[in-house]
């Protein structure tokens, strides 16, 4: 290791300080992971969704909520309007280029993406917590993505979605949101090109 790259000793009051900055992020960060006992997959009362295999959820034809309308500035500077989509099904997924399961599943994403779209399956990010626009674009170019993603820095469009619901918690996240406009299935976790098939495919199939 190179005298650059050594952890420096700091004074005792400054290490102090950066432990206890730590602790509270990492609480903030699982209290996101945990708001509402409706919000977590499979937990909570008049959720009228329950958790299937590998962390996927899904609700009822007729019990599911409205997404919300999203309006934002894409990646790119365009207006993104979730609304636009409406009478296609739309997967969402809640990406940053400093994840690194969300690095591990794009390609499967970008994949998917290429057998579906052509079917009335539109893909949208919603790309949170990076700091500028290049590292999410850069990502997006090495891992062949080629649908829109928000950009989100400050994750203000997850908490658009209500409590109670299918909401989208952790990074990644992904939502299946139908015809309708209502959100259908989602999966807390890296998703395989099975796992996001068979995601999109009841939904599909529905009429």
């Amino acid at each position: 290791m190179s005298a650059d790259n050594r952890p420096q000793c700091l004074p005792r009051t400054r290490r102090a300080r950066r432990q206890v900055a730590s602790v509270a992020t990492a609480a903030a960060m699982l209290t996101l992971a945990a708001c509402g006992s409706g919000g977590v997959s499979g937990g909570g009362d008049n959720t009228n969704f329950v958790a299937g295999d590998g962390g996927i959820a899904k609700v009822a034809e007729g019990q599911r909520s409205a997404a919300p309308r999203l309006t934002d500035e894409s990646l790119h500077g365009k207006k993104l309007d979730l609304a636009d989509y409406k009478g296609k099904i739309v997967v969402l997924n809640v990406w940053g280029s400093w994840c690194a399961p969300c690095r591990a599943e794009a390609p499967n994403f970008a994949k998917v993406y290429s057998e579906y779209k052509a079917r009335g399956v539109q893909f949208v990010g919603i790309n949170t917590r990076d700091s500028s626009r290049q590292p999410a674009i850069s990502f997006e170019r090495e891992k062949g993505i080629t649908y829109p993603s928000y950009y989100d820095p400050t994750g203000k469009l997850m908490l658009q979605f209500k409590k109670g619901t299918l909401n989208p918690q952790l990074v990644p996240s992904t939502l299946v949101i139908d015809r309708n406009g209502k959100i259908a299935v989602r999966a807390l976790q890296a998703l395989s090109e099975e796992k996001l098939r068979s995601m999109i495919k009841p939904v599909l199939a529905e009429k």
